[in-house]
């Protein structure tokens, strides 16, 4: 349990720097400064793989699906991948959120960084209640399967290119129950109006944000899940993940037209992933080849995205 605490404050010391002394004073995020904050945080998560094979080779940390401590390091690599691919998908969204509540660059930091503290928590719930389920129930796996395999599809199909924040149900249901204001006040959350409590449109954006991060749990958790049932190697690569999403949303937001082809790499990561949960009982895939695939995928979509140039009808209205 000690592990556990201790990873915990780690993320909470973590939060507290970002908030506390690098971003103390509210600035716009250039491209510049969120390209080194990206390294920094893939680094962390990447070195604390070494953590985990020290863990596991000592057996200070709970191990319920026996595993040795290169298979712990690779399935916690592969989970973080995962994690990360299928985070850039939030990235757009996020985008498209912003851009619908007008909300200026200079509060876009203090938004995300509420919101990775929501997606902590539900996540936390999320990943206990899933690997729960899983480990009581096999057949489980199968849903989980059937149900990435759908979400791949609709991903294909591009069914949610027409996303409009402010058409959402939860946007309707939070304004016939609180008062919102249609303008900023600096980066206040809830404001005085005429006696009254009013919430600003950067509340709404977050709540917005943090609900949209459940619905993409609801893909991301499923997927690791394919990878392990460990849940200290679910927990710590998907909160790492969740860490690098804000530098990487104000890394990769202002070049969303030129990753044209990064959703066809998570259909496929996300389709490869739920035939591997159909499939579990029957074929035992070797853990570097999930590796392998997730990341050739990644690394195809984005090449692609940069190799092949744009129709002209699309370069026009870049």
């Amino acid at each position: 349990m000690w592990v556990w605490i201790l990873f915990i404050a780690l993320i909470i010391f973590f939060l507290a720097l970002d908030l506390g002394v690098f971003n103390k004073h509210e600035h716009v995020i250039k491209s510049k400064e969120a390209a080194i904050w990206t390294a920094i945080w893939v680094s962390v998560a990447l070195a604390f793989s070494g953590v985990i094979y020290w863990l596991f080779s000592s057996g200070m940390v709970e191990n319920p699906t026996n595993l040795t401590p290169n298979k712990a390091v690779l399935k916690y690599i592969t989970g973080y991948l995962i994690e990360l691919s299928l985070s850039i998908d939030n990235v757009f969204v996020i985008a498209v959120i912003f851009s619908s509540f007008k909300i200026p660059a200079l509060y876009q930091h203090r938004v995300l960084f509420w919101g990775i503290l929501g997606a902590i928590v539900f996540r936390g719930l999320m990943i206990f209640f899933g690997v729960a389920l899983i480990t009581k129930f096999e057949w489980i796996i199968y849903v989980f399967g059937l149900f990435l395999l759908w979400t791949a599809y609709k991903m294909l199909k591009g069914d949610d290119e027409d996303f409009n924040p402010k058409d959402s149900w939860v946007f309707k249901q939070i304004r016939r129950v609180y008062p919102i204001t249609s303008t900023m006040h600096g980066h206040d959350f809830f404001i005085k109006k005429r006696g009254l409590n009013a919430a600003t449109p950067l509340f709404v954006a977050l709540v917005v944000i943090e609900l949209t991060d459940v619905l993409f749990a609801l893909d991301s958790i499923p997927a690791i899940l394919a990878i392990t049932a460990d849940p200290f190697i679910v927990f710590s690569s998907n909160i790492l993940a969740i860490l690098g999403l804000r530098s990487m949303y104000f890394l990769i937001s202002r070049m969303l037209a030129k990753f044209r082809f990064i959703n066809y790499s998570l259909v496929v990561i996300l389709a490869f992933v739920g035939l591997k949960m159909l499939f579990s009982h029957q074929i035992e895939l070797p853990e570097w080849l999930s590796l392998a695939v997730i990341s050739v995928s990644l690394l195809a979509g984005i090449a692609a995205s940069l190799l092949i140039p744009a129709k002209e009808e699309e370069a026009n209205e870049e």
